[in-house]
């Protein structure tokens, strides 16, 4: 059993470091190729990271990109792709700014004025996906089509609803247009870190609790283990009494949910209202943190750190003469190799099961003709 346990920990370690060093490789080579050393570009991204400012950036970004991986991760257990977790996060991102910055909040207190403003994005990220879970319980519509046609929709009517007309205002001074900002008694208050110009972001309490809630969900609790065993068989999930139609619903709901919390801490935390800058694309990001993490709570919190230092560190290139751009490249290559990685170590991990299972066959068949001859 301690073998095999090992094994199962290499195993798991396999395919995530096998994809971080094979895209280290290919940048490597790319750098040299391009004339730049490899180990002075390391050294200007360690050094910018060692600094407090960009050391607190960094985990601000991977609150947001850990959110945004859990939603993935939850479809991904059911064997759902939902690929729309950037139009429901941004769609509740707005929605719940508008209704937080409206007049009739500044009645109430601090503390529901916050509850009700996640509330509100959770709800919203919940309906955008009920939407495709719906299509695809009664209609059979691939999850992946209406989603990525949601994320569309999800992009003009956030457009359409951002004008002074209707839901947003012009930010005096600049081009900008925004919703109405959140007063001091809607904001979560920031974490002071020493040497660092940016505080911590109020809600990293919230990303740990989601996280908590995620293990706690599929490893402690029956409706968790349903929808794990749903997405591995669905014939024999029938089979033992479990409604399939039910676990998609309620799987992209959750799923849904925690992408409307994707953008509460840059909204109550720093940002205060939803604007033309508010930052894009954290849900596809979602996708690579979580395919990287392994759907695991921990994994996802690591790749999340990677992340959000790959993206933080790389403004030292330019200063370096690097191009930036080469953290996009290394980006990109850990998402392609991290598919290819965990596909070779599922393959060799069923073999060497197959293997296992023939010596352990073996070995019966031995004892058998052993106690033949002794009798």
């Amino acid at each position: 059993m301690r073998t095999l346990s090992a094994r199962s920990v290499l195993l798991g370690l396999a395919a995530p470091i096998g994809a971080l060093l094979f895209s280290v490789l290919v940048c490597a080579l790319i750098l040299i190729i391009s004339g730049h050393s490899p180990v002075a570009t390391v050294d200007s991204m360690v050094t910018a990271a060692g600094r407090p400012r960009t050391s607190i950036n960094s985990i601000n970004s991977a609150i947001q990109y850990y959110l945004a991986a859990v939603a993935v991760a939850i479809g991904f257990r059911m064997k759902l792709f939902n690929i729309g977790v950037d139009g429901q996060y941004r769609l509740a991102a707005m929605l719940s700014a508008a209704m937080a910055g409206a007049a009739f909040m500044e009645s109430l207190p601090g503390f529901v004025r916050v509850a009700l403003t996640i509330i509100a994005a959770m709800l919203v990220g919940a309906v955008w996906a009920g939407i495709a879970a719906l299509l695809k319980v009664t209609r059979g519509v691939s999850e992946v089509i209406t989603t990525i046609m949601l994320n569309a929709i999800a992009t003009y009517l956030v457009s359409y609803l951002l004008n002074p007309a209707r839901l947003a205002e012009s930010v005096p001074g600049s081009n900008n247009i925004s919703t109405p900002e959140i007063t001091e008694g809607g904001r979560v208050p920031g974490i002071e870190i020493p040497g660092s110009t940016s505080p911590l972001f109020g809600l990293v309490f919230l990303a740990v609790a989601v996280g908590f809630g995620y293990w706690f969900l599929f490893a402690r609790t029956r409706l968790g283990f349903e929808i794990k065993a749903t997405g591995l068989s669905e014939s024999a999930a029938v089979a033992s009494g479990v409604s399939v139609k039910k676990m998609v619903m309620v799987s992209m709901l959750l799923s849904g949910a925690v992408a409307g919390l994707i953008g509460m801490p840059q909204l109550l935390g720093s940002s205060h209202a939803y604007a033309l800058d508010f930052p894009p694309g954290l849900g596809f990001i979602g996708i690579a943190v979580a395919l990287l993490g392994r759907n695991h709570p921990i994994g996802m919190a690591f790749a999340a750190l990677l992340w959000g230092f790959l993206d933080n560190s790389s403004n030292a290139l330019d200063i370096s003469g690097v191009p930036r751009e080469i953290v996009l490249i290394m980006q990109g290559v850990i998402v392609l190799s991290v598919v290819v990685a965990y596909e070779l170590v599922r393959r060799y991990r069923v073999r060497a099961e197959q293997r296992d299972v023939g010596r352990a066959l073996s070995a019966n068949k031995q004892d058998a003709k052993t106690e033949e001859v002794s009798a």
